[in-house]
């Protein structure tokens, strides 16, 4: 009786054993990632037919699709800009296994760096011009007035402000079209304007 009973236990493991292999198994040859609002399944091969599946996070199915990975890995992609940000599901099921993936996608940042330097000139009187600049993250404008035939530098200032700012300049014995304004940044970003 001791005997069918130790018997009986080990054909037990053994059974459960197989079964968390095989699951590790799946595991082992798959992959899910998001990057913003972009998902890569990644499937290795070896695996075979399968159903990969997107869900959200109340398990809800919002697309499935059959792929048959044969003798090299394949990349199902899912492309999830229309939905919100947020944290969905991936199931991926074969003949004999399951795994389930947790995902979260997020908007993409801009780098204030990618954008150009918002500087802005207007002629206010025949000798007055203003400077509007707006957007910046860190203090250290460069403004030069240069003069627009010989490119002299008549003028320059480094104004300290951490958001932006709007300045007159006042010409002397100068008209707004024999100058021109360089503005430059902290980050080294530069706007020419003309009047």
């Amino acid at each position: 009786m001791k005997t069918l009973f130790t018997i009986a236990m080990a054909g037990l493991l053994a059974t459960s054993t197989l079964a968390s292999n095989s699951n590790e198994d799946l595991m082992a040859l798959s992959t899910a990632s998001a990057k913003f609002k972009k998902v890569n399944v990644l499937l290795k091969e070896g695996i075979g037919k399968a159903k990969v599946a997107i869900l959200d996070e109340d398990g809800k199915m919002l697309h499935q699709r059959k792929v048959n990975v044969k003798d090299q890995q394949v990349i199902v992609p899912y492309d999830l800009n229309e939905m919100p940000c947020g944290e969905y599901q991936v199931k991926i099921t074969t003949e004999d296994e399951e795994v389930t993936y947790k995902v979260e996608t997020f908007e993409r940042k801009k780098i204030i760096d990618e954008y150009p330097l918002a500087a802005y000139g207007k002629k206010v009187d025949d000798q007055t011009i203003n400077l509007s600049v707006f957007g910046l993250t860190e203090p250290g404008v460069r403004v030069k007035v240069r003069h627009e035939d010989s490119d002299a530098i008549l003028h320059s200032e480094r104004i300290n402000v951490s958001e932006g700012f709007t300045k007159d300049f006042k010409l002397q014995g100068l008209s707004p079209e024999e100058v021109y304004l360089e503005v430059t940044d902290s980050k080294g970003r530069m706007k020419i304007l003309h009047f």
